[in-house]
């Protein structure tokens, strides 16, 4: 009890709190658009296609989160990904073969990814719920799938508020001890 006579519940909970905006990717976005590199803007054309990227910018990349895709309906060869992936991975910061949404999802998924979730283990943890960024789901399903297996419950929300998600199932051993 505080001095005042106020106990924080939420305090002495023991719930531990994963706010998700902290994996939330950060850094400028830059968009490779393979359209600029097709003959009649319909076909990559190997020769000129190297030719070009030969005399590409790549500072303009640099320390970037690069999407690489095509905004046209063309067929584009899956050796052209790779070539620019060698011209970009020495510089840009993160690359997708994608556009500027899958971009932002993959880069947060790679974020999430670095949680240890042994650290979680048999703990009861609140995934926050509220912010100032948007979180798309793919971000509360990951997280959830990362922890089920080790934690003792997930909950959404606030630790003031929360929604149950996840509980272990008690053990009949666990509850004789």
């Amino acid at each position: 009890m505080g001095a005042d006579g106020i106990v924080n519940k939420v305090a002495e909970s023991g719930l531990v709190e994963i706010d998700l905006e902290a994996f939330y990717p950060e850094g400028e976005v830059a968009v490779f658009d393979l359209k600029d590199y097709l003959f009649m803007g319909l076909i990559l054309k190997e020769k000129d296609f190297r030719e070009a990227l030969r005399q590409l910018d790549i500072s303009v990349y640099k320390d970037k989160l690069v999407a690489v895709y095509c905004s046209v309906d063309a067929i584009i060869p899956m050796w052209a990904y790779m070539l620019v992936a060698t011209y970009l991975q020495p510089v840009a910061r993160a690359i997708v073969a994608g556009d500027q949404a899958f971009l932002h999802q993959s880069v947060f998924l790679r974020n999430l990814q670095q949680i240890d979730p042994s650290a979680f283990a048999g703990k009861r943890v609140v995934i926050k719920g509220c912010g100032d960024r948007e979180i798309g789901p793919f971000a509360y399903l990951e997280i959830t799938r990362l922890l089920r297996p080790v934690a003792k419950s997930i909950m959404y929300g606030e630790p003031c508020s929360t929604v149950p998600v996840f509980k272990q199932a008690v053990n009949a051993s666990d509850k004789a001890e």
